[in-house]
């Protein structure tokens, strides 16, 4: 399993604490301002949109507080202006990193990145220096139960138009579709009778770097400190880290 799939799915199993609740409002509602800024305020016609109101309902956002993201990224209520930007570099041990930022002061968050990268063994490169290892993709996320047959489920998720099913963690089936079948992907799978947990836009490492000792803790940090940022929208790298690493950290 690649690293970032690893991360994700970690992320997800870990939950939210309350003291974090806020910024996680806070990346989301940025998300669906922009997403509604470039593609319009219907979801069904944005599947950005439509990307960003799934995740908004998945951590519980009262609903108003929705509507009014939508608004302002329509224009419809006023708003701060958001600018997106991707950052590339290099963690410990030449561990590729992607990130995808919003932010309404690129003059601050350039050099926060910088020093996030630098001051946890890593360092921000030029564009274009690790984006073709990696390849966007759909990922999603239905919990296993006991009465979820393996070759069943399998045999759903195909007929859905997925692409695979990776069935290496214990907790979760991770299925994964081309970025356009996503969202048809996972209606179909609960139109079949199998609740989704998280739907999203995944970076698939065509390859990996492993990670031990040092390496491996100071990645985990750099990772965490991507995530805490709060122009930080997503952050993926190409790390492999033993499981029981990644679950500690």
């Amino acid at each position: 399993m690649s690293g970032h799939s690893k991360w994700s799915t970690i992320k997800h199993k870990k939950g939210r604490a309350d003291a974090k609740r806020g910024k996680l409002f806070t990346k989301i509602i940025r998300e669906i301002t922009v997403a509604a800024r470039e593609g319009g305020g219907d979801p069904d016609a944005n599947p950005r949109l439509r990307a960003a109101v799934a995740a908004a309902k998945a951590a519980n956002m009262p609903a108003d507080n929705i509507k009014r993201a939508i608004q302002r990224g329509t224009g419809e209520l006023p708003g701060v202006s958001y600018e997106e930007l991707s950052f590339e570099g290099y963690g410990p041990g030449g561990a590729a990193v992607m990130l995808e930022l919003l932010t309404d002061n690129r003059n601050r968050t350039t050099p926060e990145i910088r020093h996030l990268f630098s001051k946890n063994g890593g360092n921000l490169g030029e564009n274009g220096c690790v984006s073709w290892l990696f390849t966007r993709k759909g990922l999603i996320l239905v919990q296993r139960t006991p009465d979820l047959d393996e070759d069943s489920f399998l045999e759903l998720v195909l007929e859905a138009g997925a692409e695979d099913l990776d069935t290496d963690d214990e907790d979760y089936y991770r299925v994964f579709t081309a970025p356009e079948e996503l969202h048809q992907v996972k209606e179909l799978i609960e139109e079949g009778g199998v609740p989704v947990e998280v739907a999203q836009f995944e970076m698939e490492p065509s390859t990996t770097t492993r990670l031990e000792g040092k390496a491996a803790q100071q990645m985990i940090r750099l990772m965490e400190a991507f995530e805490d940022h709060e122009d930080v929208q997503n952050v993926w790298a190409n790390f492999d880290i033993d499981d029981e690493l990644l679950a500690d950290s």
